[in-house]
C-alpha cells in the first residue's frame, strides 16, 4: 500500500495551491482528482466567464460604429478555447513534473488514514479536502423536467439560446445576464430579493441594474419562482409578485441561485469529519478529524478563487509543517465583472454603522464630474463610496467604474497593513488614471484629519472658526 505525506482531494485553485506549496516543502504529494485539474474556475468559472464576457463587450463597442453579426457557435468555442490553454498550466503532467502523484478516480475514506480510490487502497498522514462546490438548484415544481442550464453547462453550448431566463441576481447572473445580452440574447432575471446583489451596497446594486436595464436586459426582482414547465417557447416560468401571478418564457432557463459544499460520498463520516450544513472547521481550517484540513469553497465562507488560493496555503502549511496558523477574515476583497465592474473591500455603510456607529466618515466621489481620466472616454462614470474610521481607516470601500477590480486592490493594501487613507494623498500617482481617483479622496481625508483632530477643533473654536 502507497503511504504519503499528504493527499489532496480535488484540483481546483484550493487543491492546486495546498499540493504545490506541500511540494514546495519537499513532501511526498498525492493528488486526487474525479474530473480533470482546474476545477470551477477553470473550466465553468472564473475564465471561461471572463472570456465570454471580453468578447461580448469587444462586440458591444464594435456596433456602436457598424452593424455587427455575431456567430454565438464560434463565441463559444474560443470560451472554451481560453479554458483549454489555462489547463495547460494544470495538467497531471505539471503535477508530476513538480513532484506529485496524480491519480484519476474518486476517493472515499475508509478511515482517517486511509482511503480507497476505484478499488485502490492509499494511506496518508494528512489529508485536504478541496472538492469544491457545485450549483444549488432549489426544488422548484418542475424544474427537474426541463433542460436547465448552470454555470457547469451554459458554457459547454454549442450555440446561444435566443431568450434565457435567469433565476437569480448574483454575481454569476449579472455578469451573465450583461454578456449574453450583449451577444444578442434576449435576458430576463428574476430575483426573489427588492434588488439585485443584497448583500452589496444599495446604491451600488441600484446603479448597476439600470445600466444593465439601459442596455436591454429586463428585471424582475421581488418576484418568487413557483414552478418551471416546458412551453412552444422552450421554458415557462410560473412566478408570484405581491400577490400575483406571473408567468415569463424563454428558450433557456439558467439557475444561478448560489453554490453548495461538495460534501457528499466522501465517507466522511469513517474519518471522523463531522458535517453540519457544511464542514465544521477551526480557524486552522483543521476539520473534526486533527489530520485533515479543508480549504476553497468546500470550507467557505467566501466562494472565492483568490480565497481559495489563500487558504490552500494555510491549509497545506497547518497540514504539514508543526507551527500553526489562523485564517484572517477581517481583510477580504472581491470584484464583479460586468461593465463597468464593481469591487468591494470590508464592510458597506450600515454594516460599519452598526458596529462603530456615527463616528465613521463616509466620502462620495463622482469620477464624471472630478477624474480628467473619465472625461477623455464619453460615458464613462464611475462612483467610488469610501468609508473610514474617526481616525483614518479603511472600514470599507465600493467602486462602480471601469478597472474597478485593479483599483480596489490600492484600497484593499491600506486596508490591510492598517495605514490612514489620507497618506495615500502623498504617493505620486500617474496622470491620468483611474487611480488617481483614490489619490484625490486621499487629499480629502488628509484635510479632514487635521481639522478633525481634537487640538486642532479647539484651537479653531477658540478663535471663533
Amino acid at each position: 500500500m502507497k503511504a504519503y505525506d499528504l493527499i489532496v482531494i480535488g484540483t481546483g485553485a484550493a487543491g492546486l495551491t495546498a499540493a504545490f506549496t506541500a511540494l514546495g516543502f519537499g513532501k511526498r504529494v498525492l493528488v486526487v482528482e474525479k474530473d480533470r485539474p482546474g476545477g470551477e474556475c477553470t473550466w465553468s468559472g472564473c475564465v471561461p466567464s471572463k472570456a465570454l464576457i471580453n468578447q461580448a463587450k469587444a462586440i458591444h463597442t464594435a456596433r456602436q460604429f457598424a452593424d455587427v453579426p455575431v456567430d454565438g457557435a464560434a463565441v463559444l468555442e474560443r470560451v472554451r478555447g481560453v479554458s483549454e490553454r489555462v489547463y495547460l498550466d494544470e495538467t497531471p503532467e505539471v503535477l508530476e513534473k513538480a513532484g506529485a502523484d496524480y491519480l484519476n478516480g474518486t476517493a472515499r475514506f475508509i478511515d482517517a488514514h486511509h482511503i480507497e480510490v476505484d478499488g485502490q487502497q492509499i494511506e496518508g498522514r494528512k489529508f485536504i479536502l478541496a472538492t469544491g462546490s457545485r450549483p444549488m438548484v432549489p426544488p422548484i415544481d418542475g424544474l427537474d423536467s426541463v433542460d436547465y442550464l448552470t454555470n457547469e453547462s451554459v458554457f459547454q453550448q454549442t450555440e446561444l439560446p435566443q431568450s434565457v431566463l435567469v433565476l437569480g441576481g448574483g454575481v454569476i447572473s449579472m455578469e451573465l445576464a450583461q454578456a449574453m445580452n450583449r451577444l444578442g440574447v434576449t435576458v430576463t432575471i428574476v430575483e426573489m430579493a427588492p434588488e439585485v446583489l443584497p448583500r452589496e451596497e444599495p446604491e451600488f446594486a441600484a446603479a448597476l441594474r439600470e445600466r444593465l436595464q439601459g442596455e436591454g436586459v429586463r428585471f424582475e426582482v421581488g418576484t418568487k419562482a413557483v414552478e418551471v414547465t416546458a412551453s412552444d417557447a422552450g421554458t415557462t416560468l410560473v412566478a408570484e409578485r405581491e400577490g400575483q401571478t406571473l408567468e415569463f418564457s424563454a428558450e433557456r432557463i439558467l439557475v444561478a441561485l448560489g453554490r453548495k459544499a461538495n460534501v457528499e460520498n466522501l465517507g466522511l463520516e469513517n474519518a471522523g469529519v463531522q458535517v453540519d450544513r457544511g464542514l465544521v472547521l477551526n480557524k486552522q481550517l483543521r476539520t473534526t478529524a486533527k489530520n485533515i484540513y479543508a480549504c476553497g469553497d468546500v470550507a467557505g465562507p467566501y466562494l472565492l478563487s483568490h480565497m481559495a488560493n489563500y487558504q490552500g496555503k494555510i491549509a497545506a502549511m497547518n497540514a504539514i509543517l508543526p507551527l500553526r496558523r489562523s485564517v484572517n477574515y477581517d481583510h477580504v476583497s472581491w470584484a464583479i465583472f460586468t461593465d463597468p465592474e464593481f469591487a468591494r473591500a470590508g464592510l458597506t455603510e450600515a454594516e460599519a454603522r452598526e458596529h462603530y456607529g456615527d463616528s465613521i466618515r463616509v466620502y462620495h466621489y463622482d469620477m464624471a464630474e472630478k477624474l480628467d481620466r473619465a472625461k477623455t472616454k464619453a460615458g464613462d462614470g464611475g462612483r467610488i463610496k469610501l468609508i473610514i474610521s474617526s481616525r483614518g481607516k479603511v472600514l470599507g470601500a465600493h467602486i462602480l467604474a471601469e478597472r474597478a477590480g485593479e483599483l480596489i486592490a490600492e484600497v484593499q493594501v491600506l486596508k490591510t497593513l492598517g495605514l490612514n487613507f489620507g497618506k495615500l494623498q502623498g504617493v505620486i500617482h500617474p496622470y491620468p488614471t483611474y487611480a488617481d481617483s483614490l489619490r484625490q479622496m486621499s487629499q480629502q481625508v488628509f484635510l479632514d484629519n487635521i481639522f478633525l483632530h481634537p487640538v486642532v477643533r479647539f484651537a479653531r473654536k477658540l478663535v471663533g472658526k
